[in-house]
């Protein structure tokens, strides 16, 4: 595999949204950011125009090749720019289990540290999602607690998030 980061291309929108199969599925992903599934390749380029300003919010694909195997989101959650959030992670669900995660999310922890100048990594993920959690802590990142869990109604429930971060060894 050569897995390469680049900006995300609006051309791309049709693939990873191809890999939503199923709402459950988009709502892992993305929690309520989009209203209705199945997400479109318009509906997400409609989000990116929206929410990605290249500065304080960042949407980056892995390709291995040529080919489109992940999508991540990067962006400065507060005043101190110190911090970067991750969101919106995905690769490509017929090539689960290869290691395709931790890669994309190692990457993006190498570009915010190493170009974007963090100092602290963090995300939230749904306690749901155990395979998720499982490749952020292969990735580096540990559980933080919160005076406050975040929640979303999602599907009829009500899903907890585990708050995560990451610090740069200095």
């Amino acid at each position: 595999m050569s897995l390469t980061l680049r900006p995300y291309q609006p051309s791309d929108a049709a693939v990873i949204t191809s890999w939503l199969k199923s709402e459950y599925l988009m709502r892992q992903w993305c929690a309520d950011r989009y209203e209705h599934y199945p997400v479109t390749p318009e509906d997400m380029n409609r989000y990116y125009e929206r929410y990605i300003d290249g500065q304080r919010s960042r949407a980056l694909t892995m390709v291995d090749g040529s080919d489109i195997v992940g999508y991540i989101t990067l962006r400065i959650p507060a005043k101190d720019p110190a911090e970067q959030r991750l969101g919106f992670v995905i690769v490509d669900d017929s090539k689960r289990g290869c290691g395709l995660g931790k890669a994309l999310v190692s990457m993006a922890v190498k570009y915010a540290f190493e170009t974007l100048g963090a100092s602290k990594m963090s995300l939230g993920v749904f306690e749901n999602n155990s395979s998720a959690i499982h490749c952020y802590e292969a990735a580096g990142f540990h559980r933080v607690s919160r005076p406050e869990t975040e929640s979303y109604k999602c599907l009829g429930e009500t899903w907890n998030c585990i708050e995560m971060e990451q610090h740069k060894d200095l």
